[in-house]
């Protein structure tokens, strides 16, 4: 891969601006700057990983003629809130996604309505339980025409730096519009990260923006 990716004040801490950072690994069909989202690959963590896919093909994976909120067609549905919803379902999740939020310095974590709202409330619920607890907030698709009318619900202020995530991503539309109003609100938006990547360009929309991304598994994985 040519280049990398160049670092602003959002990225990390401690580099600086201009810095490009190296070496990228290609894993899981993903490209990750491995100096922020390398994640240690425990017998509890690879059990964790096998049981949660296990249940993403009982639960969640549907096949048949589907139109995706991006409007592409396709011959398979990965409903992921099938999964999320479930209470063995959320807490792997929550468990296997923490590691990456902590890795980017997040300390909030949300989305955008309705795909991250179950995966926010386990990762608060969990992080808090691991003794250093993320707050959440949810993005909504836009801000309501009365009250406060704000676009984002839940503890959140000026420069904090979040992590946004999501079920599933295919082209990325729903995280990056749950990260553009977290910019838009002055936020520090350090990492993406999903359950599922359908890998149909999602990933390199996040790279464009300068933020790195992190998916559990790739749909090759529930495919093969």
């Amino acid at each position: 891969m040519d280049g990398g990716v160049i670092h602003s004040a959002s990225i990390r801490d401690g580099l600086r601006p201009g810095t490009r950072i190296f070496p990228f690994c290609f894993r899981r069909a993903v490209w990750y700057p491995i100096d922020v989202l390398a994640i240690e690959e425990t017998a509890e963590r690879t059990a964790d990983r096998a049981r949660l896919r296990a249940i993403l093909l009982e639960r969640s994976l549907r096949f048949g003629d589907f139109v995706l909120s991006s409007g592409a067609k396709s011959r398979y549905y990965v409903d992921v809130r099938q999964t999320s919803l479930h209470p063995e379902g959320a807490l792997l999740i929550a468990k296997l996604l923490l590691p990456a939020l902590r890795a980017s310095g997040a300390e909030a974590v949300g989305g955008l309505t309705l795909g991250a709202d179950p995966i926010v409330g386990a990762l608060t619920v969990w992080s808090e339980l691991q003794g250093r607890g993320l707050s959440g907030f949810l993005v909504r698709k836009e801000a309501k025409g009365h009250g406060a009318a704000r676009r984002i619900e839940g503890p959140f202020h000026p420069g904090i730096p979040v992590a946004i995530v999501d079920d599933v991503i295919t082209k990325g539309g729903s995280a990056l519009n749950a990260m553009e109003a977290a910019r838009e609100a002055e936020a520090d938006v350090r990492l993406v990260a999903c359950v599922v990547d359908r890998g149909e360009g999602g990933a390199e929309e996040f790279a464009a923006r300068g933020v790195p991304f992190h998916a559990l598994f790739h749909i090759r994985e529930f495919l093969s």
